[in-house]
């Protein structure tokens, strides 16, 4: 396991507790969910995210290499700008979903969820037959997010990042740290992404920007459950792996099959789409008590007493004072008010489809 260029300082600023991905150590708590949540949603919190790994794809070929890996159609993407795309394998099984940075016509990166893309990208390239580089680049992101981040970012730039669309991004400079920023991160709240690009400034940035934050109520915080669930936004190898594909989980916008451009997957995502999903991810509401923490396994969900699904992803929300789940259902019976029995360790609870997101995000876009 490696430890990001932030480790020492959220080891100072009191983290309490980490958990592995992509081979890191990430901050998964510093005290309260619910704390980590409100500071969120009403202020600002900064996140150790250098474990979301960069892959760097770049040569003469990188644009075309690119475009085979995803389904999503890049051919007007600008350097400068972000997209969530997908990366599909050859059956349309869903090996990542991470956000495309093109950093030039001929240099990309690939901001990575939990699974080893650098990898497989390089296991791609060997038979190509394409004149590209790929390799993890010196670049590890913190995210700041919340309503308050802009004034936080006018604490270290001025008016610098005022302008800065969302899913854009721009190279920075903060006291000779180099930087690329951008407006994106994986909380539906306002939010940036700052890439430091040397590993050994790692302390440095982290105390500047919570010296800037602390006016404004910046918190040392983590990506939030109950914040993402709310949003309907997928933890890869929780709601989604290479078992699952694009049009079960509501992500269809992001593949286009008229492209004139082949890519890995295109066939199979053709016949699934042709056919129709046999699941459809969901949003519950579950009865009962309000649930302590999120669930570590699949919870089977049943109707009439067949089991016609799973929650993948379940939490209590105190904004919404409810139990909320996402859920992967057999696609006859996703419609919205559809009545199902869930097993949970408190026993079995009655749930019902909602409609998804459980609460809009303040940014659109990407």
């Amino acid at each position: 396991m490696r430890k990001s260029p932030f480790f020492d300082a959220t080891m100072q600023w009191g983290v309490k507790a980490f958990s592995i991905y992509n081979h890191m150590y990430l901050p998964r708590s510093f005290g309260s969910e619910e704390e980590n949540f409100w500071n969120l949603v009403k202020d600002a919190i900064l996140c150790d995210v250098a474990a979301e790994r960069q892959v760097e794809i770049g040569g003469p070929d990188a644009a075309r290499f690119v475009q085979m890996l995803t389904p999503r159609n890049l051919s007007k993407v600008e350097p400068g700008e972000c997209k969530y795309v997908l990366i599909t394998d050859s059956e349309g099984g869903l090996l990542n979903d991470p956000l495309l940075f093109k950093l030039a016509e001929d240099r990309f990166w690939l901001s990575l969820s939990d699974s080893d893309i650098m990898l497989y990208a390089k296991g791609v390239a060997v038979n190509s037959g394409m004149d590209v580089r790929i390799f993890e680049p010196d670049a590890s992101p913190l995210q700041l997010q919340g309503p308050k981040s802009p004034q936080v970012m006018r604490e270290l730039f001025g008016d610098a990042f005022d302008d800065l669309e969302y899913f854009h991004h721009r190279p920075a400079d903060l006291d000779d740290i180099p930087l690329i920023v951008s407006r994106t991160g994986w909380s539906k709240e306002h939010g940036y992404e700052l890439f430091l690009l040397d590993h050994r400034r790692g302390s440095d940035l982290f105390d500047r920007i919570m010296a800037a934050g602390k006016p404004h109520g910046l918190k040392p915080g983590h990506t939030s459950t109950i914040r993402r669930i709310e949003g309907a936004l997928l933890s890869y190898r929780a709601d989604a792996d290479q078992r699952t594909n694009p049009y079960e989980l509501n992500l269809g916008r992001l593949v286009d099959l008229d492209m004139e451009t082949d890519f890995i997957g295109k066939k199979a995502l053709s016949r699934i789409n042709e056919k129709g999903p046999d699941r459809r991810q969901v949003g519950l509401v579950i009865e009962g008590a309000p649930m302590r923490e999120s669930n570590t396994e699949y919870w089977p969900v049943y109707s009439e007493g067949a089991q016609v699904g799973q929650v993948t992803s379940a939490i209590y929300s105190p904004r919404l004072e409810q139990n909320i789940a996402l859920a992967l259902v057999v696609a006859n019976k996703s419609g919205r008010g559809s009545m199902f029995e869930v097993d949970t360790p408190q026993g079995q609870q009655a749930a019902r489809v909602v409609e998804l997101p459980f609460v809009s995000g303040n940014e659109t876009g990407g």
